[in-house]
Parts: structure tokens; C-alpha cells; sequence
């Protein structure tokens, strides 16, 4: 068994070779259509908590993501944090709603 056969990929690694590849593939176009491309694929095909993820490695500058994913990122959607979920369903109160409270 090779070293590569035995490494088990974190989520954090898989979601840097998913978005790598979908890189990958639109490499082969015109930059802004590859661009396009990269953010199109990734609203469309991955879930709120994959982006969330994702934003936070960006963010964090830790990941080893292409160029053009970085480029694309811009136009990806950024998900809102469970926290901000449970304010907009009212099952928490927003901190302008706890300043305005104690006027």
C-alpha cells in the first residue's frame, strides 16, 4: 500500500481537491468564462454548510486553492452562519434588537 492509499483526506483537503478540479476543468476556457464557469458550478452543486467551508478556509488563507478558485470566489454565494439562521427564524434575538431593548 502506497503512502497516498494510506492518507485519509480531512474535509477541508477534499473540498481544496473538489474546488481544484472544477478549476481544472474550465482552465481551458477564456479566463472570465472560466471564472464564470468555477462560481456557476459551485452555487449551483454545493450545499450551504460546503461553501461556509469553504469561505472560512479562504478566509483564513490556509488553503492551497487555485488561482482561478480564488479568483471565482467573488461570485460565489456566501451562506449565512447558523448563528444569523436562527436570528432571521426569530429563534434568537440580533444584537440590534438587544440594544434597542435596553433604550
Amino acid at each position: 500500500m502506497s503512502h497516498d492509499e494510506e492518507h485519509i483526506m480531512s474535509t477541508s483537503e477534499k473540498l481544496v481537491r473538489m474546488a481544484n478540479q472544477i478549476a481544472d476543468f474550465f482552465h481551458s476556457k477564456p479566463r472570465e468564462e472560466g471564472i464564470a464557469g468555477v462560481a456557476e458550478h459551485i452555487n449551483k452543486f454545493w450545499e450551504p454548510r460546503m461553501r461556509r467551508q469553504f469561505f472560512e478556509m479562504l478566509d483564513g488563507g490556509t488553503a492551497d486553492f487555485n488561482e482561478l478558485v480564488v479568483a471565482a470566489s467573488a461570485r460565489i454565494k456566501r451562506p449565512i452562519t447558523p448563528a444569523e439562521a436562527d436570528i432571521r427564524l426569530g429563534l434568537k434575538a440580533s444584537p440590534a434588537d438587544i440594544a434597542a431593548s435596553q433604550k
